[in-house]
């Protein structure tokens, strides 16, 4: 059964920066693609990154440029580095194994595939 486990959360103040980790266990990652989730109070959960098999990276617009995500495939360890955080990156993080399928406009929509972790607070201060 595979398990995610995520940590490295913190408060932090504005500006400042946080690396958050996804310990995968029961699976290899070498072959998957992974996102990084996250979930604001009374928002839905949202991708900001995502990471694919070969390499590619993807991140949402109000993280391009901040946020790397990651893969150590020996530690099978997600990570998503977290740089000149704002108070909008508050929320709880959570990664995933992602399936990539093409949408009808050429895009590509991932779907998240295994059960979620319990993921890791991040609180950044004014």
């Amino acid at each position: 059964q595979v398990q995610l486990k995520e940590s490295g959360g913190g408060l932090v103040q504005a500006g400042g920066s946080l690396r958050v980790s996804c310990v995968v266990s029961g699976s290899t990652v070498s072959t998957y693609s992974f996102g990084w989730y996250r979930q604001a109070p009374g928002k839905q959960r949202e991708l900001v990154a995502v990471k694919s098999s070969g390499g590619y990276t993807n991140y949402t617009d109000s993280v391009k440029g901040r946020f790397a995500i990651s893969v150590d495939n020996a530690k099978k360890t997600v990570y998503l580095q977290m740089n000149s955080l704002k108070p909008g990156d508050t929320a709880v993080y959570y990664c995933n194994k992602v399936w990539e399928s093409p949408t009808e406009d050429g895009g590509t929509y991932y779907r998240p595939v295994w059960s979620w972790g319990p993921g890791t607070q991040v609180t950044v201060s004014a």
